[in-house]
């Protein structure tokens, strides 16, 4: 007699536009039907699963990807320490480690769930681009999981980046010119066929990154107060928001903690749409290269966010920049500058007296992401 299969979990997403449901035989990255992004939608599921899964595994029927799946392509991402350090402003703030992923970036949660989802539709080859930790992170995860990867990525990238892309096995196009480019060029090959596996645009991703969200409130035993992470692309935000809504279910908006997205001075779309004073800071790019992103895909969604009182956003100058790193690595945090955004943001906000403890900061990756900025 043959065990039954691994039960498919109904998927939880939907366009954000039109509500068309996303196809379960495919894994397009905008909607069919009106051209608009797919996001999470339903919160009545389980957050844990049975048994004794473990990892992202224990989510899988939140996620929309089998736990079986799961296990068989993770790499042990999730579960980072959460530590706590005193910050010199009259508070200490919580630190969630996320350089100590397997490739040493928060970007493995939803590349893991993102490849998961490509080996259940039978998916062999996919494109993406990326400045960096996406890339290396897809390009990791293709490999477990026997899918073949084609990265395109800006001739800024750093070369230890573009290095652990390749190490990995992913064929590896740089593009001259902006981080803009890079997505035409990966956009192209779409055009013509491929499967675009886009950090920025596929919803498997960016669920992968709620999974943040349910740990910190297994760490803290509760809800956070406040959430600061760095802004790029803005998925990152977009997850813990998904995260912590589903946690909160049926306790309103105000049960769920303050997200705060810090973006560099020198590249702050958001943060301007936001209505944020953003200083002159010199001219040229900023250090931050894993947040060097001027025209975010889903910023009409996080602004919807801040207009809803959910969100709101915050900038560092280079010089806060490579000052928090400098600081957290004499606590013990070797982080990318990308990462070392928060701190001064951590210590205006702590000083203002008005964000709501337990504070916690996200801590996006490794300082040998970038070792010689």
């Amino acid at each position: 007699m043959h065990s039954p299969a691994p039960r498919q979990p109904t998927l939880p997403y939907k366009c954000g536009h039109c509500g068309a449901a996303y196809p379960e035989t495919s894994l397009p990255w905008c909607c069919a039907r009106c051209g608009g992004l797919y996001r999470r939608w339903a919160d009545n599921v389980r957050l844990a699963g049975s048994g004794t899964a473990r990892g992202l595994a224990q989510w899988a029927e939140w996620l929309g990807v089998r736990a079986d799946t799961l296990d068989r392509i993770s790499l042990g991402e999730g579960g980072t320490p959460l530590v706590w350090t005193r910050t010199g402003w009259g508070g200490e703030v919580a630190l969630k480690v996320e350089g100590l992923n397997p490739t040493g970036s928060f970007k493995d949660r939803g590349a893991a769930v993102l490849v998961g989802a490509a080996v259940e539709r039978g998916i062999r080859t996919v494109v993406e681009d990326s400045s960096g930790n996406a890339g290396a992170a897809l390009a990791a995860y293709a490999a477990r999981g026997g899918v073949r990867a084609h990265l395109f990525v800006p001739e800024m990238a750093s070369g230890s980046k573009v290095f652990q892309i390749g190490l990995h096995g992913a064929d590896v196009t740089r593009v001259p010119g902006s981080r803009a480019a890079a997505t035409e060029a990966a956009r192209t090959e779409v055009d013509r066929g491929a499967v675009y596996a886009s950090h920025a645009h596929q919803p498997f991703q960016i669920a992968g990154y709620a999974t943040i969200a349910f740990e910190l409130a297994d760490q803290l035993g509760g809800l956070p107060g406040t959430v600061v992470a760095p802004a790029g692309q803005g998925g990152l935000l977009l997850g813990l928001w998904d995260g912590f809504r589903a946690l909160a279910s049926g306790r309103g908006r105000e049960a769920g903690p303050r997200l705060v997205g810090v973006q560099a001075a020198r590249c702050a779309t958001l943060a301007r749409a936001a209505g944020v004073a953003v200083p002159e800071d010199g001219g040229g790019p900023t250090c931050a290269e894993g947040i060097r992103v001027d025209r975010p895909v889903r910023g009409a969604e996080l602004l919807d966010l801040v207009h809803h009182g959910n969100l709101e956003f915050a900038i560092a100058t280079e010089r806060e920049i490579r000052e928090g790193r400098e600081e957290l690595a004499r606590r013990g945090f070797g982080v990318e500058l990308s990462s070392a955004v928060i701190w001064a943001a951590v210590g205006r906000g702590l000083a203002s007296g008005q964000w709501r403890p337990p504070v916690v900061g996200v801590l996006t990756a490794h300082a040998l992401k970038t070792p010689t900025a």
